[in-house]
């Protein structure tokens, strides 16, 4: 469904990017791990059309390399961010129905924009400004406007931040949910290891913007390599 192909992008000298391929199957929950600074948030960047760079990227079968973001939104993929972002003087269900109207081919499906709203659990809010939402509100807000555009491929930048154990369970049976009951591809990076174990089919790591390892997720995990970029000893044991 998504395939990077040797993907290098350089920030003057600074080769962010290096070499990268991978790809991404369709109904996939597809996990992306690294250190900091890894570039994690960057390949997003360049898949997102937010930054140029030398390769190819292909979503179903078509090159999209170089197109801006909001062609991309209407080539069905969708984002979130690390930080919240939310309009803070807007309803929920306005702030939603921006997703649709903007992000998606159609334009503004008020139905569907109900039915997102039902299905992340904001019906309560759905009237209450979204800068009156706690944390776990403004997750799923964000998930919510990724949501409206209808996307085949859902990409989400550490979604779990700043949560508590209670908050990360309920945002790792919505993804779930997401990809199960809505049939959407889902790309997730994530910090907290039982995450991606747990959650993802597949996941890569990467260092200096370079992949070090892919497959399996508890094999990853457990990988010399892997271990090694993280704890700095290539004899470490895992348990």
């Amino acid at each position: 469904m998504l395939r990077v192909i040797h993907v290098t992008k350089k920030f003057g000298e600074l080769k962010a990017v290096n070499d990268l391929s991978f790809e991404v199957k369709s109904g996939q929950i597809f996990g992306i791990e690294g250190p900091n600074g890894a570039a994690k948030s960057t390949i997003y960047n360049l898949i997102t059309g937010f930054y140029s760079f030398n390769g190819t990227i292909e979503f179903d079968g078509r090159d999209i390399s170089g197109m801006p973001p909001f062609r991309i939104a209407k080539a069905c993929i969708a984002r979130t961010f690390q930080i919240p972002q939310t309009f803070p003087s807007l309803s929920v269900q306005k702030a939603i129905s921006v997703g649709s109207r903007f992000g998606a081919a159609g334009g503004l499906d008020s139905a569907h924009v109900n039915d997102v709203i039902q299905f992340v659990d904001l019906d309560n809010e759905r009237t209450q400004n979204t800068g009156l939402l706690n944390l776990l509100g403004k997750k799923k807000l964000m998930i919510g406007a990724a949501l409206a555009p209808k996307p085949k491929i859902l990409m989400l930048d550490e979604p779990m931040a700043g949560c508590n154990a209670t908050e990360i369970r309920s945002l790792m049976d919505l993804i779930a949910k997401i990809n199960h009951d809505l049939k959407i591809t889902i790309i997730i990076i994530e910090h907290f290891m039982k995450v991606l174990t747990e959650l993802t089919e597949e996941l890569l790591i990467i260092e200096s913007g370079a992949k070090i390892c892919q497959g399996d997720p508890l094999e990853v995990v457990n990988d010399p390599q892997v271990i090694a970029c993280y704890l700095g000893d290539p004899d470490a044991k895992r348990e």
